[in-house]
């Protein structure tokens, strides 16, 4: 296909980035919700807010996070983000930011929503039944929240144009 998510002259920016993101922000979440002590979530949330405040500020600047095209990065990036309001700040307790309320990161999200085929791959009734029935010792009944209705966000129109 014409879709290259990992090319050659942006694989450095692209290694870089999944560096950061995978171990504070995508991890970062798990850190936090199966943290075992104080001090262990402490220190995840610590981390995960930081990137979570570097991914904001870089997405202030430019349209995706290793620059001007959509990479391997922001596929990883997305996955986590699209999760992260409606499961990750209930259940894993990262509720130092929200993606809803950081207009940055929420048009990012949109824009890579809207893409053609991206919705379509998005089941966040599945998402919310996975996580919140899989682990007896975070939730111990099974509840499923309720939650904002995110891809209703998602499907608003974003600002990158």
């Amino acid at each position: 296909p014409d879709l290259d998510l990992y090319p050659e002259k942006e694989r450095s920016a692209i290694d870089e980035a999944n560096e950061w993101i995978y171990h504070n922000i995508n991890n970062g979440v798990y850190r936090c919700g199966f943290a075992t002590s104080q001090s262990a979530y402490e220190k995840a949330i610590e981390d995960l807010t930081e990137s979570f405040d570097r991914m904001d500020s870089i997405l202030q600047k430019q349209r995706y996070i290793t620059g001007n095209n959509l990479t391997e990065a922001d596929i990883r990036l997305f996955v986590t983000l699209l999760r992260f309001d409606e499961v990750y700040i209930v259940y894993f307790k990262t509720n130092t930011r929200s993606v809803v309320q950081t207009s940055s990161v929420l048009n990012y999200c949109r824009e890579i929503y809207q893409l053609p085929g991206v919705a379509e791959t998005c089941n966040m009734d599945h998402i919310k039944q996975h996580y919140f029935t899989s682990h007896a010792k975070l939730n111990h009944y099974s509840i499923v929240p309720r939650g904002m209705d995110f891809k209703k966000h998602l499907a608003e129109p974003h600002d990158r144009n």
